[in-house]
């Protein structure tokens, strides 16, 4: 798989774009790449006779990618210019800087590359670098690792962790390496922890070694004073440590091994020191399964301590199990969960999870992560009449999760989000949502979940500084820039939403939501014709047909508008009425659109949750029936 996505990359036709003063350059790297096995349209191609102009377009047009070299002369260039805004609007723009260079104002949502060492070699970081942003620029995954595209859902949108969706890494050197100019550099007591290796010899296996992975760095994120890279950015990271290091902007590297045998365990470590490479500490640690929770904690403390850490606490990480079927079906359950794939790899993760808590009623992660299954469920594939039922469960699953463990972080967030979502109930919530966020403050995941609550419970600088930190926690996440765009927009700032959505397409150009936040930002901009570009490229129907609806209107293509309203209610049904709410309520049919929320709150639409401060609400705002409605439905 990996091998054919490189070859399907090697296929593609690149666009070089520079000034005539960096030509020797251009050469070079023309070069370099044709000897990779890609194909370059350059300019020095153009046949005498041919019309430039035309050729120029056409090449654009038809490149799967566009490669511009910034330099302090190629800034002040107006053609240069010209074929970066196309490659730009197009989403196929890969800046380099040859010498430093930062790009011009309009293209800086774009992080550049930094060639300006490179001299030509093929076997180089920097060149790597360029490789990957051109698989990321195709849609494609890294060459190798064992990261794969996952289904883009509504659970991504709806829960914004969960599902790993792994992205590719393409570009992402260069990104944080502008990152690190905006934060300083690696912060000293900063770790990234890489998946662990299953030298088990049995792929089956595989869940095993990446659950323990994910259990370690969650141990790690307890300790307050380390910061810890989330496991999206961490696992999409390849090459020699001191590069993965300074790619990543971290101190330090934990790299591992799992080798099972029966009900025992074996666990090589290597703390890695990222400023030279070397290790700073490895162990390797034979225990029994029944002992897995407390090696967690026993591996985070000792890695601490190794980076000159004082931990606070020797105790245990919350919500574990010493019952090794019990922690068996909880890994697998995860790992198909984390899949995101269909309905029936869900409910076999809820299975899972089940059988988890049947073998010890007591194991508190199971619970949370039960209820974590079943709120996913009601939010993707549950019909109307079934709703209320699946939250009710998921509610109760939490509750129970958090009575076994009061510190588990996972509980309290299982128990805001079914609480938020299924009853809709922002002040019900809250202590949820604050306990969840004071207890995973170092989980990227619980804090970019609790940034998307504030945002919509009307709490805007809370969700500004929580969606920063779960950028910074987690660089290479889609999800977390589409979330800091989201956050942007429902506070009204339009262009300042505009960058970080465009990066989270630019990590998964096939995420869902993305577009249409765009598109909705576009729209508060007064660019409608561009917004509607966004909309039809939102891969989700249900977003798609409703910004398509409102944007039509707004150009006077009212039999276009109508099209898409009328697709909305046939394709989607009664699971986007809030949709078609605030499709209404931007068409100056008010009545109706408040028939419309009435219907949503009696069925348990989740897309209540957003009803507080959404923009395409704001028609209904002075509307003491829509005040009414608010206060009833407690998201005010």
């Amino acid at each position: 798989m990996a091998e054919d996505a490189a070859t399907a990359a090697k296929a593609a036709t690149l666009f070089l774009s520079y000034a005539r003063a960096d030509e020797v350059f251009a050469r070079r790297l023309a070069t370099a790449l044709e000897h990779a096995g890609y194909t370059i349209w350059w300019d020095a191609l153009i046949e005498g006779g041919a019309a430039f102009g035309r050729s120029i377009a056409d090449a654009l047009e038809s490149a799967d990618a566009v490669l511009v070299l910034w330099s302090k002369t190629s800034v002040d260039s107006d053609w240069v210019k010209d074929e970066a805004a196309q490659g730009r609007e197009r989403h196929r723009l890969i800046p380099l800087s040859i010498d430093g260079t930062p790009p011009p104002l309009g293209f800086r949502q774009y992080q550049v590359i930094d060639l300006a060492r490179w001299h030509g070699r093929r076997n180089n970081p920097q060149f790597a670098a360029v490789e990957r942003a051109i698989r990321s620029a195709l849609g494609q995954a890294p060459s190798s690792g064992r990261a794969a595209q996952a289904r883009t859902s509504r659970r991504g949108v709806m829960l914004g962790g969960g599902a790993a969706i792994l992205v590719a890494a393409a570009g992402g050197a260069s990104w944080l390496a502008w990152g690190r100019r905006l934060f300083g550099d690696a912060a000293p007591l900063s770790i990234a922890v890489l998946p662990f290796r299953n030298l088990g010899g049995d792929q089956a296996q595989d869940y095993f070694a990446d659950g323990l992975t994910e259990e370690v760095r969650t141990a790690l994120t307890r300790i307050a004073a380390l910061q810890v890279l989330a496991g999206t950015s961490s696992e999409a990271a390849h090459g020699p440590p001191k590069v993965i290091a300074a790619d990543l902007g971290v101190g330090f590297l934990l790299t591992g091994s799992v080798q099972r045998a029966a009900d025992t365990v074996r666990i090589g470590m290597d703390l890695v020191d990222g400023r030279t490479g070397f290790s700073r500490w490895s162990q390797s640690v034979d225990r029994k399964l029944t002992d897995i929770f407390a090696v967690q904690s026993d591996i985070a403390r000792t890695v601490a301590e190794a980076m000159s850490v004082q931990v606070a606490t020797s105790k245990p990480a919350p919500g574990g199990t010493t019952n090794v079927q019990a922690y068996e079906h909880y890994l697998q359950g995860r790992a198909q969960f984390n899949l995101a794939k269909d309905e029936e790899t869900d409910r076999a993760a809820l299975v899972n999870f089940e059988m988890a808590i049947a073998e010890d009623p007591k194991f508190a992660l199971a619970h949370a992560a039960r209820s974590r299954s079943l709120a996913s469920l009601a939010a993707e594939y549950a019909k109307a009449d079934q709703l209320k039922s699946l939250y009710s469960e998921a509610i109760a699953s939490a509750r129970r999760a958090v009575e076994l463990a009061p510190d588990l972080a996972e509980g309290h967030l299982a128990l805001a989000f079914a609480t938020f979502s299924g009853r809709l109930d922002v002040a019900g919530a809250w202590p949820s949502y604050q306990a969840a966020y004071r207890l995973g403050y170092g989980n990227s995941d619980i804090v970019l979940l609790y940034a998307l609550y504030c945002s919509r419970a009307g709490r805007p600088a809370e969700a500004k500084a929580a969606v920063e930190r779960a950028v910074l926690l987690d660089p290479l996440n889609p999800r977390a820039f589409r979330a800091q765009g989201s956050v942007a927009y429902a506070g009204r700032r339009y262009a300042d939403a505009l960058p970080p959505l465009m990066r989270a397409l630019q990590l998964n150009p096939k995420m869902t939501f993305a577009h249409e936040v765009l598109g909705s930002c576009l729209l508060g901009l007064g660019r409608t014709a561009d917004a509607i570009k966004e909309f039809e490229a939102e891969p989700d129907p249900e977003f798609r047909l409703t910004g398509l609806a409102i944007a039509q209107d707004r150009l006077g293509n009212r039999a276009a508008a109508e099209k898409a309203f009328a697709d909305l209610q046939s394709q989607v049904g009664d699971a986007a009425l809030y949709q078609q709410a605030e499709v209404l309520a931007q068409w100056g049919r008010a009545d109706e659109s408040l028939q419309k929320l009435q219907r949503a709150r009696e069925v348990g639409d989740s897309g209540l949750i957003y009803a507080a401060t959404d923009v395409l609400l704001d028609p209904l705002r002075k509307d003491v029936r829509f005040q009414a409605f608010l206060n009833n439905l407690k998201v005010s």
